[in-house]
């Protein structure tokens, strides 16, 4: 094996910096009964290999090895490529080969213990090939590209979330193990766990249930706090057994990382309370209300004028009134507002990523169901808030919801943006009337629909080329062929709801 200097000089991290982290992580893994080295997977899906504590400070240096073909998973974990036969592998990225390995070099700045188990260890891993180059499919790389080209136009991202979900009790006959199902029952994917209802729901921010569910309020904020994530708070929603919370702004990179730890993280706290959260988008019961991932999003300048937010603009546009994008956000903000509208269909394959998403697009239901946008307007794809003069303006967007990986949605989002930004793409007016598709001029003329379904949202990624072309050719055609397998298995299931039910209600 090549000596840990000469690996960690080929991915340019040798630095003295880095090892000063090592260094330190490395005193305090030896204090840990094991540390999980983890991954997050094309599904915002953590991936880990526990490791004990003298592996996991060489892995610091020499990283460990995982098998490539958890990049091709779908959502069952069934590979979408035949990497066993011959060419198997040609569509993918170069680095694939059959089942072969990558390495998982571990962050030592992200060392942290977990909140519901203080005698181990967590760091975030980046994986590589053996001479040192990223691999094409990591969901993180993707991202971190987005973020240096929006940086090379002199700006940054900042995201603030709202992110709902549910959690559940466990059934009255498996009082402590919801997730567990008796062996005679396994199957692929296996059944989904028995569950009730912690709250019933319909009654939003009602005091009663969030006293009834303070075990679980508690458990967010727990997890949160010992964690240090800015979360700002925590709610009762309005669906049955149905939650939210709040996340303060962060920069792209660090809320994207902050979602995938809480969705991984809080889910495994919870179940030691006999709970289940699930980020389903649309949980098989009804009357179900569908859990959104609003992700609100300004831009701030880089250099002599940093930290100033790019949307803001000093007075309203000459001779225009609400409805007109730039009343309220500048030039670059009414850019970037076209460049999501623009590219929302494709995008839809980023943000609302499962074949249950599409159930969640339905009309006076708080999710969106066509390309606009609207001022202070819950309907609407893209609602925007703030005023001339307010540094808080921004836009926030609805049309992701919890299943989402949250490296893909952030990117999304840059990715769109900066094609509106080099387009200079002049938004539409504003919609008040959002399920009817019309702009506030009364024009006739409707708004495009988004996809309704998985295979719709794939056939419009295939379609808009610039997108694909700023997210990596390559990393999109892998996606698609993946997510193209998903879809056809949905498609011929012959109980989708149970499909559904197994597939993500019990695995996301």
């Amino acid at each position: 094996m090549t000596s840990s200097v000469e690996w960690a000089e080929r991915l340019g991290l040798h630095t003295p910096e880095r090892q000063r982290q090592c260094a330190d992580a490395a005193q305090r893994i030896r204090s840990l009964s094991r540390v999980r080295v983890a991954w997050c997977d094309l599904h915002g899906q953590m991936r880990c290999k526990t490791l004990m504590p003298d592996a996991a400070v060489h892995a610091l240096s020499q990283g460990v090895g995982m098998v490539s073909t958890l990049f091709i998973k779908d959502t069952a974990d069934r590979s979408a490529f035949s990497v066993f036969t011959a060419g198997g592998a040609a569509n993918l990225p170069p680095g694939f080969g059959a089942g072969n390995n990558c390495l998982l070099l571990p962050d030592p700045a992200s060392l942290i213990t977990l909140p519901h188990a203080p005698d181990t260890g967590w760091m975030r891993a980046s994986p590589h090939w053996a001479d040192g180059s990223s691999v094409a499919l990591d969901t993180r790389q993707v991202l971190l590209h987005q973020v240096d080209a929006l940086a090379a136009v002199g700006y940054q991202l900042r995201c603030g979330l709202e992110l709902e979900f549910h959690v559940f009790a466990a059934a009255p006959d498996h009082p402590q193990q919801p997730h567990h199902a008796d062996w005679p029952q396994t199957a692929w994917p296996g059944p989904a766990p028995a569950l009730r209802h912690t709250h019933s729901g319909f009654a939003l921010l009602s005091e009663r249930y969030a006293d009834r569910c303070d075990a679980v309020l508690r458990t967010v904020q727990q997890v949160a706090q010992h964690l240090g994530l800015p979360l700002q708070s925590v709610e009762v929603e309005f669906g049955p057994s149905q939650f939210e919370l709040v996340l303060a702004p962060q920069d792209a990179l660090a809320a994207a990382d902050t979602a995938a730890l809480l969705k991984s993280l809080l889910p495994q706290a919870l179940a030691r309370q006999g709970l289940h959260a699930s980020f389903m988008a649309v949980p098989p019961f009804e009357p179900a209300m569908a859990s959104g991932w609003h992700l609100h999003q300004s831009l701030q300048t880089l250099g002599a004028d940093a930290a100033h937010n790019a949307f803001m603009r000093a007075e309203p546009a000459e001779h225009t009134l609400a409805d007109d994008a730039t009343h309220t956000l500048s030039r670059v903000g009414s850019h970037w507002l076209g460049g999501l509208l623009r590219h929302a269909q494709a995008s839809c394959l980023l943000a609302a990523p499962t074949a249950n998403s599409y159930r969640r697009f339905r009309p006076n239901s708080l999710a969106p169901t066509r390309v606009q946008w609207g001022y202070d307007n819950r309907g609407a794809l893209l609602r925007v808030l703030g005023a001339a003069g307010d540094n808080a303006t921004r836009i926030e967007n609805r049309l992701g919801d919890a299943s989402a990986n949250p490296y893909l949605y952030v990117a999304s989002q840059i990715a769109a943006g900066l094609l509106g930004l080099q387009d200079r793409v002049k938004p539409p007016l504003a919609t008040r009337d959002p399920y009817g598709g019309q702009s506030a001029d009364g024009s006739a003329t409707v708004a495009p629909a988004l996809p309704t379904s998985l295979a719709a949202a794939i056939e419009a990624m295939c379609m808009d080329t610039a997108l694909i072309e700023q997210l990596g050719r390559p990393f999109v055609d892998a996606l698609v062929e993946i997510k193209h397998a998903e879809s056809q298995r949905h498609g011929q299931a012959a109980d989708p709801v149970e499909f559904e039910r197994r597939e993500y209600l019990g695995r996301m």
